[in-house]
């Protein structure tokens, strides 16, 4: 549904620009609808804005820098303060528009908006969250400390599938440690993104220290490249995100960059069966799977396996339909390209071998025939190197594999090459224990299907599933937001006798 080369009509909401803290309309002649993925009834359009434009964008955050790095800090937590409660009202009024163009339940989008939510009010703590250190004497009448200051103009490159929860993780953090920001939205459903930055700007963000433009490779890759640009926070898909990764880092930015994943949910005989089988359901359908931390893989152990059909039958309970529409379950995924992709690893599976116990392929919602639709999908008997079980499906597909012991989940765990997100269901604690040593994953969860740290701990990730060292939110992102500068101090009273030339690297 690409309007190229047509400027949008306007009876149809758009998503502007904000550069310089005035929100504009950008000159692009290439704009994007914006689709409801329950009804294809266009709801907004977006430009792919220009190189002009990106400019811009770039140089107001780059003029605002030295002003805003120069604000108390106790100035900067009460625009956040006053950001978190600004979102906190209008929670429902963005979750329907989140809904609207992203296509999850309301209840779903409400919860994207307050996990972001808790990373803004994390934020207010920046007073303690960005101190340094101190040592008196180190020697003889020397002092060394440490501060830490923020960088300049960082870059935040969202996902379609959380559009309230991501730019939340990332530009509220950049902004209270002193940095400006650029941030560059999903082009798929920006509108409730755009939603929070109104926010931001009302609760006192100055201009030019929070700027925003919309596009699609060619604006990230000059975002990438900008000499002025000092660092780059990405979450999105492999491809693109390795492609952010390894040209950011070539042009000097730092750079974090949250990918893709294949995350695992171990099974044990022991676990509490319906608690069970219920944080399974939700972990591997709720938001139509479009979740890098979904539990797309069931490892079910030993005696476990039995659980198969109860899995199957909770699964079968849940009401697809439009997100909007009470008691619905799964909502559509997010374009008909995202469906026929589904639909294609789904067909894969079955030409593969494996057992597919619940087929999701053609769901029919009564009033909403149009929409991108795709029901809870279960495969059983599925092996290693089977398509299914390699690529992330990013859809309502959960893939069982049946072994034999706690050793052999490990084992399959750790041969796959992601490492985002893990769980284990057990009553044991010993094995508990085991599993969360052993295991090279980044989250785990331990009786917690979708092990998402709260903001006081950092999301992390590792192997193909993150490049950088640092995460998100938590701890990390003040370090990865701020520099270390590091002071050795000495102060003479005016009767100190002169202790000579020190010809050495010592401190005397």
């Amino acid at each position: 549904m690409n309007s190229a080369l047509r400027h949008p009509s306007p009876s149809i909401r758009t998503a502007k620009l904000l550069i310089d803290g005035k929100f504009i309309d950008s000159k692009s002649a290439h704009w994007q609808d914006i689709i409801n993925p329950a009804t294809q009834e266009v709801v907004g359009r977006v430009p792919m804005a220009t190189a002009e434009e990106v400019e811009a964008a770039i140089a107001s955050a780059h003029h605002a820098f030295d002003k805003w790095r120069r604000t108390p800090i106790g100035t900067r937590a009460r625009v956040m303060l006053k950001f978190q409660e600004l979102v906190r009202n209008n929670i429902k009024r963005i979750a329907h528009t989140l809904t609207t163009e992203q296509g999850k339940t309301l209840a779903d989008a409400e919860g994207d908006i307050f996990r972001g939510l808790e990373v803004v009010e994390h934020a207010c703590a920046i007073g303690t969250l960005q101190l340094g250190e101190f040592a008196e004497n180190v020697a003889t009448d020397v002092d060394t400390f440490t501060m830490r200051q923020p960088i300049g103009v960082c870059v935040g490159i969202t996902p379609f599938n959380f559009p309230a929860m991501i730019p939340l993780w990332m530009f509220p953090m950049a902004i209270v440690c002193g940095n400006t920001f650029v941030l560059k939205p999903s082009e798929q459903d920006p509108l409730s993104t755009m939603e929070l930055v109104e926010l931001a700007l009302e609760a006192g963000v100055p201009p030019g220290v929070l700027n925003v433009v919309h596009g699609g490779r060619n604006v990230v890759d000059a975002l990438c490249t900008h000499s002025a640009i000092k660092a780059i926070s990405f979450v999105g898909s492999t491809h693109v995100g390795t492609h952010v990764y390894e040209l950011g880092s070539k042009h000097g930015k730092r750079v974090q960059s949250m990918m893709g994943a294949k995350n695992h949910a171990v099974v044990l005989p022991d676990a509490p069966r319906e608690q069970t089988i219920n944080a399974l359901i939700g972990a591997a359908f709720g938001a139509a799977g479009q979740r890098c931390m979904a539990a797309s893989v069931v490892v079910l152990v030993g005696k476990a396996q039995e659980w198969l059909p109860d899995f199957v039958k909770k699964a079968k309970s849940l009401t697809v339909g439009s997100g909007d529409q009470p008691n619905t379950d799964v909502g559509p995924v997010v374009s008909t390209r995202a469906r026929d992709r589904i639909v294609g690893l789904i067909n894969a599976g079955v030409s593969e071998g494996a057992t597919l116990d619940l087929d999701g392929r053609n769901v029919l919602v009564n009033g909403f025939e149009q929409g991108n639709f795709v029901g809870p999908t279960i495969f059983s008997d599925v092996e290693p190197d089977m398509t299914i079980y390699r690529e992330e499906i990013f859809g309502p597909v959960a893939v069982v594999v049946n072994v034999d012991s706690l050793d052999d989940a490990i084992s399959l765990i750790n041969k796959n090459p992601m490492g985002n997100g893990v769980a284990i269901f057990t009553r044991s604690g010993a094995a508990a224990r085991r599993f969360q040593s052993d295991i090279d994953v980044g989250q785990v969860g331990i009786n917690v299907p979708i092990p998402v740290p709260v903001p006081y701990f950092s999301f992390t990730g590792s192997r193909g599933s993150k490049l950088g060292d640092l995460g998100p939110y938590g701890k990390q992102v003040v370090q990865f937001y701020t520099q270390t500068k590091t002071v050795t101090a000495r102060w003479f009273d005016d009767e100190d006798s002169n202790a000579g030339v020190n010809m050495t690297i010592a401190l005397r």
